[in-house]
This record gives C-alpha cells, structure tokens and sequence, in this order.
C-alpha cells in the first residue's frame, strides 16, 4: 500500500492532502464542541481516541509531508537509504511495541479518567500517540522518500497485531461486568444510558481499527503473492541447476584433463 489507486503512487500535491487531513482532525477533536461531548460520551472519546492513534498518524505517513523538503535534508538521506540498504524487522517489531504500549496505556481506567477531569492532558495524549503511531506507520506504508523496513508479509502481521490489539482492548471493555471509565456520568432517561455509551465505544473502536487496518493487511498480502514466484516453478529451476552441477562434475571425473608437462 503506497497511498495509491490500484498500485498508481500519488502525486505529491494530492499526498500532501492526505497528512493535512490528518492535522485538521486532531485540531478539531481537540477543541470545542468535540472536546467536550468527548468528556461527557465515552463514544465520542473512542472515536477521539481512534483519531489520535490510529486514523491521524496513518493519513500523516501516507501524505507523506517530508517529501516536499526542497532540498532533502542529509538526515532524511541516509535514513531512506538505510532503510532500503538493511531491512530489519527486530526494528519493525519495536515499534509496535512501544505504539501498542502507548495505546493500550491510554485506554487504561486511569488515563481515560484523567483525561476526562482535565482536559489538556488531551494535548499529552494526542502528541504522544500520533508520534509513535507515525512510526509504527512508517513501517507499514510507503511514505516516499521513506520505504517500511520489512518485507510484504511482515507489515501484513505488524498491522494484523495492532488491529488485534485494539480489538482486544474494545472486547474487554465491552464484556466489563461494571463500567471501566468512571469519569462518564450518565442520568437515567436523559441521553445515552451508560451500557448503549459503552457498546457504542466498542463498536466504534473495533470498526475504525478495522477499516484502517485491513486495507493494509490485504495490500501487503495480494502485492506479496503477485510479486512471489511459483514454489513448484522455483523447486524444478533448484532442481535443474542441481542436476546440471552433478553432471557437470561426473563430466569432470570421467575426463580429466591432462596433466601439463
């Protein structure tokens, strides 16, 4: 997944939408009136939640906005060419680490609650999941001049253990004998009961995680296996060429060449 249609890579100036799109909905779940129905809906903070970890940071990568850098700067040099020079999924899997450490930390009881008492922490959250959210992306996506460390399969399962992280997160919530967030009031026949806020939440967080994910799942898996050669095509050429060293050899022993004089 490049950011394109049908494998065609953007231009720039329409890449550059994309990472501008990004911005404006976090600036926007940032301020009135989505701040505040964030504090008072626990739906309306899952779907601020899903701008900030997962739908910002994968529109900022795929705009790529480094690119417009005229002219490129040495560091972003030698680190699209390292990239390309030595693929490294311990990397990769890094971080994802620290993306579903940062994730799963702000999701916790404690961190949702406090958001919701005060909300400039929403400021905290908002810059600290977005900063490893484009990293993580960057090892998904290509963000020209930057390309993902690891091979197609590989971002398949680095998206495919994000997404099973939230979704994980989301059942828990769901399946909560009791509420896990206290800082929602809710008042009985007046608005959203807390089970409907709180089912909601869950579907919210499940569907976001899905339709961002899932595209770069299938991506990385249909482009790997067009890319791939036929297993059995590639087990006859190992086996020709094996056949051609033996008789090679056997040609060798049966006639040696004469010893120089």
């Amino acid at each position: 997944m490049s950011g394109g249609v049908a494998g065609r890579p953007l231009p720039r100036q329409e890449r550059m939408w994309f990472a501008a799109g990004g911005v404006a909905l976090v600036v926007v779940a940032l301020v009135p009136p989505v701040s505040a129905w964030a504090d008072r809906y626990e739906a309306v903070e899952a779907l601020r939640f899903s701008i900030f970890a997962v739908i910002a940071p994968a529109l900022v990568v795929i705009g790529a906005p480094w690119a417009v850098l005229r002219p490129a700067p040495p560091a972003l040099i030698r680190l699209a060419d390292g990239r390309r020079r030595h693929p490294a999924f311990l990397l990769s899997l890094g971080f994802l680490a620290l993306d579903l450490a940062v994730l799963v930390s702000w999701r916790s009881p404690l961190f949702v609650d406090a958001v919701s008492r005060h909300r400039w922490l929403a400021i905290i959250e908002a810059a600290s999941l977005l900063i490893v959210g484009v990293g993580l992306w960057l090892e998904l996506v290509e963000s020209p001049p930057l390309i993902p460390r690891s091979a197609r399969p590989r971002r398949a399962l680095l998206a495919a253990l994000a997404m099973w992280t939230v979704w994980t997160v989301a059942y828990l919530q769901a399946m909560a004998n009791s509420a896990w967030y206290r800082g929602f009031h809710h008042v009985a026949g007046n608005g959203l009961s807390a089970a409907a806020d709180r089912q909601i939440s869950t579907i919210v967080l499940w569907a976001v995680a899905a339709l961002v994910f899932m595209p770069v799942i299938f991506w990385n898996l249909v482009q790997w296996l067009r890319s791939e050669d036929d297993p059995d095509d590639e087990l006859y050429r190992l086996l020709r060429e094996e056949r051609r060293r033996s008789a090679g050899v056997l040609r060798t022993t049966e006639h040696p060449s004469a010893p120089s004089e």
